[in-house]
């Protein structure tokens, strides 16, 4: 379908698809066999420019915005939902500082992440704060001209690889989230360390680990705005992020559907290939109606913010949740059409399946998206 990209956004489309095609599919298997981290497609998104294409011009960015970004991550997560978050998760890592960062801290950071020199990561959830993001309770306590901060974050995203992190902690408990702040932490700060790293179902070629803070020295420069707004740093970061992983689950769901058109179209049964059975063909086409409705929300959700519309938590959960759980049942069904052959690593859909499910889990989980959206609504009906 046209959405009306631009000439430069059809262009930057058609280079994700080449490169994800070139690059990123010969080694999507083995990443994910391994889990490992792939440095060499940093490399390759580095030197092709996808980690400045949704930072504006004057930080040293391309000058586009979260559709850009959406853009790229959906290209790469059509063959690779793992490799794509090398991109998509150092963008979650950067959005509190080109929303909230001060012009020093941008000036200081932003250069070595537009570049993909370093890529960075964001630390919020916690072993007893997951839904409740407001429960966090890493610490950071004012001492001179420094923070201490101790406490743990988990199921990090980029964590172990991410040389720059944006993280959240309590200046404050007594407050709730009126009292968490915002910080930048670096890799190297005293008081630092990896935790545990975590072998996980899918999306096997990001890494995800523990951030330990343990009398971690902070410099009061490192703050993101003022002590108090860490909380809402986070929740703005989020709504600029979701679409992002909404435009990796339509990826996901695409690159699953393309396999299974390949697959039932080759695959003969009765004499014929099983493409021409009604029942395939409904499937099939259910799977790229879903599919192309929830393009259609990821596109219209990044514009809105790309807009710089101020309301956009709705249509950011709406994006979000619906494509999500669209990749999971584009997935599953696509893993039907294989057949036993869908069940076996020898082919490449089952490893679609197990990557799609945490779409529906991470940034907020799809029951908390369908609270974000109820709330939005009944505000707006009360007017």
């Amino acid at each position: 379908m046209d959405y009306m990209l631009t000439e430069e956004q059809v262009e930057l489309k058609k280079i994700a698809r080449r490169i994800a095609l070139e690059k990123v599919k010969p080694v999507a298997a083995k990443y994910d066999e391994e889990s490992a981290f792939p440095w060499d497609m940093v490399k390759v998104f580095a030197d092709a420019g996808f980690y400045e294409v949704f930072v504006p011009e004057e930080y040293g960015g391309a000058g586009g915005g979260v559709l850009e970004l959406c853009l790229v991550v959906e290209e790469l997560s059509r063959i690779c939902g793992g490799i794509s978050l090398a991109v998509a998760a150092s963008a979650l890592g950067t959005f509190p500082i080109l929303i909230s960062g001060s012009d020093e801290q941008k000036a200081r950071y932003l250069p070595d992440l537009v570049s993909g020199r370093k890529i960075a990561g964001f630390g919020l959830t916690e072993p007893a704060a997951g839904s409740d993001a407001a429960a966090i309770r890493t610490t950071a306590v004012r001492k001179g001209d420094y923070y201490i901060i101790n406490g743990t974050k988990c199921f990090i995203t980029n964590g172990s690889v991410a040389k720059i992190y944006t993280i959240i902690a309590s200046t404050d408990p007594a407050k709730g989230s009126r009292g968490a702040s915002a910080f930048i932490i670096e890799e190297g700060f005293e008081g630092f360390s990896y935790g545990k790293i975590e072998d996980k179902m899918g999306i096997r070629a990001s890494a995800t680990s523990e951030l330990v803070f343990e009398d971690c020295k902070v410099p009061v420069e490192n703050r993101i705005g003022s002590e108090g707004k860490g909380f809402s740093v986070a929740m703005r970061t989020l709504d600029r992020a979701r679409p992002g992983v909404a435009a990796q689950a339509v990826g996901i769901a695409q690159g699953a559907l393309d396999l299974a058109l390949e697959y039932t179209m080759q695959r003969e049964q009765f004499g014929k290939s099983i493409s021409s059975f009604q029942g395939i063909q409904w499937m099939l086409a259910d799977m790229a109606t879903q599919i192309e409705a929830s393009r259609a929300l990821v596109i219209a959700s990044a514009r809105m913010i790309d807009a710089g519309l101020s309301n956009i938590s709705q249509g950011s959960a709406m994006a979000k949740l619906f494509a999500s759980d669209t990749a999971m049942k584009v997935t599953t069904d696509a893993v039907q059409l294989f057949g036993g052959y869908g069940y076996m690593k020898d082919y490449p859909i089952e490893k679609f399946m197990r990557d799609a499910k945490i779409t529906q889990i991470y940034e907020g989980t799809n029951q908390i998206q369908r609270e974000v959206i109820a709330r939005a609504l009944i505000r707006e009906a009360a007017k």
